[in-house]
């Protein structure tokens, strides 16, 4: 009997410890500079227009082997994009439930994270490995409301 449980608690035990080694370490130290990093809340003009939250993250980085790829904030898993004339500026959009049309939700994951609201977690890629680097105290910058605009009249002659 005492040998059953012995090695029961061995079996789980040795599960346990398998779980721990597979959970995302996060990096003390990245080969990019994410200081500078901020969020913006934004809403439209327009009813059920949409709004959502960006994250900015610009890098310093020469590294080629670096690419930034997702984004962990606020229960939100989001993947980082850039635009062909600002390559080391990250942006992460993420779509919340506010001035959105009534049959419309916001997907919420759990994420492997414990963060704060002004915490953020970047996956990346460095010389072919993932790795994770926590950003804190992210600075809020002020809402972004875009203005209503009045619909074009394509029929217009």
């Amino acid at each position: 009997m005492k040998f059953i449980q012995y090695l029961s608690l061995s079996i789980v035990s040795s599960f346990l410890f398998m779980q721990c080694s597979s959970a995302q370490k996060l990096q003390k130290e990245a080969a990019f500079q994410t200081d500078k990093a901020y969020y913006q809340k934004w809403v439209a003009g327009l009813k059920d227009g949409g709004s959502g939250i960006n994250v900015f993250i610009p890098i310093d980085s020469n590294s080629k082997n670096l690419k930034l790829d997702s984004l962990y904030f606020r229960g939100h898993i989001v993947t980082l994009q850039t635009k062909p004339n600002f390559p080391d500026l990250y942006i992460g959009r993420i779509t919340t439930n506010a001035n959105q049309p009534k049959d419309y939700s916001v997907d919420t994951s759990d994420i492997p994270f414990d963060l704060k609201d002004n915490e953020a977690v970047v996956s990346y890629t460095e010389n072919g490995t993932t790795k994770y680097l926590k950003i804190e105290n992210l600075v809020e910058k002020q809402m972004e409301q875009y203005p209503s605009a009045p619909p074009r009249n394509l029929n217009k002659q």
